[in-house]
């Protein structure tokens, strides 16, 4: 397998675990509404006030990456998780502390496990989609078309495939007509510049001239 194309299969994994936390959590939290249990709530806010601090703050690191990386994003949203089931609890032993309402410990389980969830399917879709070789996030199809349109000698395009080859890097692959087949080393220099301008740093075009029939099902 490619090295490059496993670190997708990596981010999806990360959402299959997030999402295999949030049962967890819905499970431990609807089997403490069920069955309540007394517990000490200056004790288990303290301790978790320390996760807050950690979780946060190696989230925080993640922060500026997370839309770049799929796996920085996976990890940043376990981070984000962590601390928000930390932030949860502490919230939950301050108001058992001082009210002895030991239900709105699964309480507050289950509006974060929601929460988490609803960040995760993000993940989870984008996860997805790479590894069915969809348009990766962030490459506008339209984009690309008007790279074609507007280089100067191509004459018209066919035949375009965009997909990631990482969660880092996109490619493409496609068919174009140019009016000069003398100047195709220059077009397809000039395409593969505008190519990486938005995004798509390795590109495979192939130059047919007018009146050329593509050999392959164009599209």
């Amino acid at each position: 397998m490619d090295t490059k194309k496993s670190t997708i299969l990596v981010s999806l994994f990360n959402a299959i675990i997030l999402l295999v936390a949030v049962g967890v959590i819905l499970i431990e939290s609807i089997h403490k509404l069920l069955n309540p249990v007394q517990v000490s709530g200056d004790v288990i806010a303290w301790v978790a006030g320390i996760g807050v601090f950690i979780n946060g703050f190696t989230a925080y690191l993640f922060l500026k990456d997370k839309e770049k990386d799929l796996n920085v994003k996976g990890a940043y949203l376990h981070m984000a998780a962590d601390a928000l089931v930390s932030i949860g609890v502490v919230i939950s032993g301050i108001v058992i502390n001082y009210t002895d309402l030991y239900i709105i410990d699964p309480i507050i389980g289950i509006v974060i496990a929601i929460v988490i969830l609803i960040s995760t399917g993000r993940l989870l879709h984008d996860s997805i989609r790479l590894s069915l070789d969809g348009i990766p996030m962030g490459v506008d199809r339209e984009k690309v078309n008007e790279v074609f349109k507007t280089t100067p000698g191509v004459i018209e395009m066919h035949h375009l495939h965009i997909w990631a080859i990482s969660t880092t890097e996109n490619a493409l692959t496609a068919h174009i007509t140019v009016d000069d087949v003398n100047k195709m080393e220059e077009i397809k220099h000039e395409l593969h510049h505008r190519l990486a301008d938005i995004g798509i740093a390795h590109a495979t075009i192939e130059i047919e001239t007018k009146g050329e029939k593509c050999e392959m099902h164009c599209v």
